[in-house]
């Protein structure tokens, strides 16, 4: 169908940045054009694509007057995403891969969400991870198990230091939100976890929409296996910035859990916020009384009715761990988010 040159101002203003995604960006902005929510803009950036995406970005363009295609000079990610949202003017604006896949709904969900909520500065969706070369990776399985839970802006608040939680791709935001936080921030870290952890920080709510209404593609070629931006250590550095500085956390001397790996690197970026670190909390024989940093290594059953005068941080990554430590602390009456926050 071939849609005529006027239009209404769009709801939703799609962010879709694309390089060399020839094969498959065609189906990505189709889906979002055949969605039940018409009254949208596609601004396609072709980042220095050097295959055909641009013809077909172009061709898409000539098809549909929702599409405009920009061009972002090969600069990146953040820099397309920016270029794009100044050049905006709907209430909201939603964000899209080239080689993922929107289902009808998502889009006029999204948007009755934030309309219904003036408190929310975004909400993601319900993912379905999807492969052609091989079956889905049991971790990445979890990750969208985890994520699909997050349905209330209660949840997403408590859970959001242990992973990022909104699919990036699956976002639709509050355009004078993001705005008024910056828009996306270039630096050596995960861009999508960086903003919705500042969005949160500014005060605004965000969570995912319970029905999946995305489907997401995992491929080897994805940002998160190819940027170092990405690396587990990133992630690690923006949960101490704002984790630092959060509400529950920011001045009260704390106990962390853990003393892995992440553990150790988490507490390492909390110092260097300013964070003050005064016990480890560990389970190993071979810790406990010993010190890490200066810092007195003692046992779980040392912990007794919830305190007042410091904050638990539980930071071990190893799978059924957060469940537990969660059973413990609940036991001794202490309430997540006041006494103590789930950091992996």
């Amino acid at each position: 169908m071939v849609y005529p040159r006027v239009m209404p101002p769009p709801v939703v203003t799609v962010l879709l940045p694309a390089r060399n995604a020839e094969r498959t960006v065609a189906r990505a902005v189709t889906s979002l054009l055949d969605g039940t929510l018409r009254n949208i803009q596609v601004l396609a950036v072709d980042d220095g694509s050097t295959d055909g995406t641009r013809g077909v970005l172009e061709a898409l363009a000539a098809r549909d007057a929702r599409v405009e295609v920009l061009d972002g000079g090969g600069h990146g990610l953040v820099a397309a995403l920016n270029l794009a949202l100044a050049r905006a003017a709907s209430p909201y604006v939603a964000r899209m891969d080239a080689d993922d896949e929107s289902l009808p709904r998502r889009l006029e969900a999204s948007v009755a969400a934030l309309d219904a909520d003036p408190r929310l500065g975004g909400v993601g969706t319900g993912v379905e991870l999807f492969r052609e070369d091989q079956p889905v990776s049991p971790s990445m399985r979890d990750y969208a198990a985890w994520l699909n839970g997050l349905t209330s802006a209660e949840r997403l608040h408590r859970e959001r230091f242990v992973e990022s939680p909104i699919c990036h791709p699956s976002v639709c935001l509050r355009r004078e939100a993001v705005v008024a936080a910056g828009g996306w921030a270039h630096g050596d870290f995960p861009e999508d976890y960086e903003l919705w952890l500042r969005l949160i920080d500014r005060g605004h709510g965000m969570y995912n929409l319970p029905e999946v209404l995305f489907r997401w593609r995992d491929s080897a070629e994805r940002l998160t296996r190819t940027d170092p931006r990405y690396a587990h250590k990133r992630f690690i550095w923006v949960k101490a910035r704002y984790l630092a500085r959060s509400r529950e956390v920011a001045g009260r001397p704390l106990t962390v859990w853990g003393t892995g790996p992440g553990g150790l690197m988490l507490t390492r970026f909390l110092l260097a916020e300013g964070a003050r670190v005064t016990r480890f909390i560990d389970v190993h024989p071979r810790k406990v009384g010993t010190r890490i940093h200066g810092i007195p290594v003692d046992r779980p059953e040392s912990l007794g009715a919830s305190p007042e005068d410091t904050h638990l941080i539980a930071a071990v990554g190893v799978r059924g761990i957060r469940d537990e430590i969660r059973a413990t602390l609940g036991a001794l009456g202490w309430i997540e988010g006041v006494h103590f926050t789930c950091a992996a």
